[in-house]
This record gives structure tokens, C-alpha cells and sequence, in this order.
């Protein structure tokens, strides 16, 4: 045994010196001088980018919808997770900015609102205040009045280079021993994408001055750089010093939650609920996670709650409407969805709720209102994967082989993560007898979800037909 493990040591150590080898001198250097970059392979449960690396195992995609970059769905959208982290450019430019607009993602800073006031909007005899004229060694002398015009620069007019030279004439005129400017010039660094410069300036904040917003701005850095366990590390040491704060617990909930230890994450969940009994976050992710976890009883509980507590949108009775059906109390099913549908502000939280109503109809066996419901979800958003997915089973079930097919290749092509149009199209295939599609699509469907047991009897029937030929 030891004379094979001494074998297969040298071997791997081989291996890697070949590697290194063929490695061309520039992309050594580039290793060696980029600070920001990461481990091309991580450790488990060490990785955001890798959620399925996770040692406890996440939920499976056969009972909770993930995204495209293998997470599953939350129950709270939260500012730069509509995007994941696209893998191809195609992805890129489909993936919309934020859930209300099409566009597509430009650069870091593209998504940052303007915090214009009445005050500060554009009048006809020009801007609030010309940046382009303003000396800011003047202005940098004068502490309370700097701090000010940094606000209106960073916030307002999202001129980060501009905030960025403010911040350094202050900090330099306070001789470095002003926290909060420190704070500001990390703020500006991490907008610009200089993750390891704000991680500097945030760690000297912290030493001069505790406060809670540096540690949530330091994780934000740490979670850019793919180290959510550092993160964590930070936000737990910032518990001992300001126990029971929410936000640093709720950071900790959002964490374990990327990275898929969903039962982690619904136990600090219950904890931010310990010291702050309305917050949305923590009961909308809570009702989501005993949803999923096939609790639609316990789920309504939190939704009724957030009911109560005055939240009134779309989204809130698309989830009670659900949660109705699945605990069985048809009489508020459908009337919850035509309240969502009442709520609705854009086209596709119309195409969420009727996709929806689709998934009722089954239920109930009206196939030929679920047929329409998924067309009229395809009729407010075109690029709805899922709808596609489900419309080719009810066409296959019709017997209309090609048009099925068609829609299974759509669906495929807009959402590769998921696995339901990759194993639809090898069963399609392998019925009509085309055993290398059947086959082709079948990887793919394993790829996106290794444990679903019938991909894998599926191929491990088409490598007996393969070994009979």
C-alpha cells in the first residue's frame, strides 16, 4: 500500500510540473501579479461560485427551482443576484439588469441608481452643482461641508472618480485619522472594482472605529472576492462585539444561503426574527425555505404574516396563492391569484402569476386551461424557459412530436441550467428511436442535476442498446 501511494504521489507531482511547464511566462505573471485573482478550483463549501460544492448538500433542483448559476431560488430578491454570474456572453446580454428592465449588464457601476431629490434635478440654466469647475482642495479643507459634497458626488451624480479624489485631498487634510473618509475611499474602490485596496482601507476604518456598516461593507468585499467563509468569519466576530445586531446576523443567513446550506441559513433566519419580529427578508426566506420543504401550511403562516404587517404587492399573493392550492384550500386559490394578477406592474410578474395558474390547472386536470395559461405566460414574456418546457409536454401528450420537440430545444437553449427540456428531449428522442440525441441530451440533463435517478436509468439503457450494436 505504501510503496502505491508512493507511486501515486509522484505521479500527481508530475502532473502539476508538466503544468506548470507548458504555462507561458505571461500567464505566470499574471498570477503572480493579480491580486484579485482566486482559486480556478475550490475547496468544498468554500466557494460561491461552485454552490454545489457544498458539504451539507443543497436542496435538489427536482423540488426548488435554481438559477442559471446553480443556486436556488430565495425567497427575497436582493440587489445584484437577478444576474448570478452568467457563463457566456450570450447569457450575459439575456440576463437583465435588475427584475424591471431588459437591458444588460454594462459594468459595475451601470446598475447604480441616482438618488436625485426635487432640489438636486437638472434646471434650465444648467446642473445642481459643475463638477468640472469645483476645486476640490478647497473644498476638502472644510470637513463638514466636503462631507456633504462627497454625498451629492458618489450618491447623485455617481461620479466615482471625481467622490474618489475628494476623499483622498479630506482624509490626507485629516491626517489619516478620520475613519469615516476611510470608509468613503473604500466605498469608491470597491465601485470601481479594486476589491483588495477597499479591503485595505475598511480594515484601517475597523482599527480606528467599530462600526457595524464597515464590517457589512468588508463582507461585501470578501463576498466579490469568492471568500464567503472569511465573510462569515467577520460577521461572527462582529456579533461578539455588537450582539443581537440584525443586519450581521441576516448577513450570515444570506451567506449560508448561497451556498446552498439552506438549513443553516433558516436557522439565523429564526434568529433575526428573535430580535426583530417584522423583518420581511427573514420570514418571506423562511416561508420560502417550509414551501419547498413541502410545508405549504407553515409557509401561509409567514405569508399571512407579511399580510398583516402591511406588505401588498404581486408577488406576496402569487406566494399565497400557491401556498393555498398546495394546502389544499381552493377557495382562496384563485381568488389570491387575481389579486396578483391586479398587482402586477410589468409584464413578467403577469407571465409569474399565469405560469402559475398553469401549474393549478394541472393539478386539477384541465389540461386545456393549462394550455392556455403557459401560452399566455409566453405572451408577456417570450424568453419564459419553463413555460416552454411544460407547453412540449402537453403538445407530446396531444401527439404532436415536432412541435414538442421545438419547444424542448427553445427551452434548452434559454435556460442550459435546468434539466427538465435537456432529459423532456432525450426521452422524446429515445421514443422516436434517435439514440445519439437521446443520449447527448441526457448528459446534459445529468450535468445540470447528477442525482436525478431517471436521467441515469435512462442512460444506462441507451449504453445497453450502445453495447447490443
Amino acid at each position: 500500500i505504501q510503496a502505491a501511494w508512493n507511486l501515486k504521489t509522484r505521479a500527481l507531482t508530475e502532473m502539476v510540473y508538466v503544468d506548470e511547464i507548458d504555462m507561458d511566462q505571461e500567464g505566470i505573471a499574471e498570477m503572480i501579479l493579480d491580486e484579485n485573482a482566486i482559486a480556478q478550483v475550490a475547496r468544498p463549501g468554500t466557494s460561491l461560485k461552485l454552490p454545489g460544492t457544498s458539504q451539507s448538500g443543497g436542496p435538489s433542483p427536482a423540488v426548488r427551482p435554481v438559477t442559471q448559476s446553480g443556486r436556488p431560488i430565495t425567497g427575497f430578491v436582493r440587489p445584484s443576484t437577478q444576474s448570478g454570474r452568467p457563463s457566456t456572453m450570450e447569457q450575459a446580454i439575456r440576463t437583465p439588469r435588475t427584475a424591471l428592465t431588459a437591458r444588460p449588464i454594462t459594468s459595475a457601476s451601470g446598475g447604480y441608481v441616482r438618488l436625485g431629490t426635487a432640489s438636486m434635478l437638472t434646471n434650465p440654466d444648467g446642473p445642481f452643482i459643475n463638477l468640472s469647475r469645483l476645486n476640490l482642495t478647497k473644498y476638502a479643507q472644510k470637513p463638514k461641508l466636503a462631507k456633504a459634497l462627497f454625498e451629492y458626488i458618489f450618491h447623485h451624480e455617481n461620479d466615482v472618480k471625481n467622490a474618489l479624489d475628494l476623499a483622498a485631498l479630506a482624509t490626507e487634510h485629516a491626517q489619516f485619522k478620520d475613519w469615516w473618509w476611510k470608509v468613503q475611499i473604500g466605498k469608491c474602490y470597491y465601485r470601481l472594482g479594486l476589491y483588495r485596496e477597499a479591503e485595505k482601507q475598511f480594515k484601517s476604518a475597523l482599527k480606528q472605529q467599530d462600526m457595524v456598516d464597515t464590517i457589512l461593507y468588508l463582507a461585501k468585499v470578501y463576498v466579490r472576492l469568492d471568500q464567503p467563509v472569511t465573510a462569515l468569519n467577520l460577521f461572527k466576530q462582529g456579533l461578539e462585539r455588537f450582539p443581537g445586531e440584525v443586519t450581521l446576523i441576516c448577513g450570515i443567513a444570506r451567506i449560508y444561503e448561497e451556498m446552498n446550506n439552506i438549513s443553516s441559513a433558516a436557522e439565523y433566519y429564526k434568529d433575526v426574527l428573535k430580535q426583530d419580529n417584522t423583518h420581511v427578508e427573514a420570514i418571506a426566506c423562511i416561508g420560502s425555505n417550509h414551501f419547498y420543504s413541502d410545508q405549504p401550511e407553515i409557509a401561509l403562516r409567514f405569508y399571512r404574516r407579511l399580510l398583516q404587517m402591511g406588505v401588498y404587492n404581486c408577488q406576496l399573493f402569487n406566494n399565497l396563492g400557491l401556498c393555498c392550492f398546495y394546502a389544499q384550500q381552493y377557495d382562496m386559490t384563485l381568488s389570491s391569484f387575481e389579486r396578483a394578477l391586479f398587482l402586477a406592474e410589468n409584464e413578467e410578474e403577469t407571465a409569474d402569476v399565469w405560469y402559475n395558474l398553469g401549474h393549478v390547472a394541472v393539478g386539477i386536470g384541465d389540461l386545456n386551461l393549462a394550455y392556455q395559461c403557459f401560452k399566455l405566460t409566453l405572451v408577456n414574456n417570450n424568453d419564459y424557459a419553463e413555460a416552454y418546457n411544460n407547453l412540449a409536454v402537453l403538445e407530446m401528450r396531444k401527439g404532436h412530436t415536432e412541435q414538442a420537440r421545438a419547444l424542448l430545444q427553445t427551452a434548452s437553449s434559454l435556460a442550459p441550467h435546468m434539466y427538465e427540456p435537456h432529459f423532456n428531449v432525450a426521452i422524446l428522442s429515445e421514443k422516436v428511436g434517435d439514440l445519439q440525441r437521446s443520449y447527448t441530451a441526457a448528459q446534459k440533463s445529468e450535468e445540470a442535476f447528477p442525482g436525478h435517478v431517471d436521467t441515469q436509468q435512462l442512460m444506462k439503457q441507451l449504453k445497453e442498446h450502445f453495447a447490443m450494436l
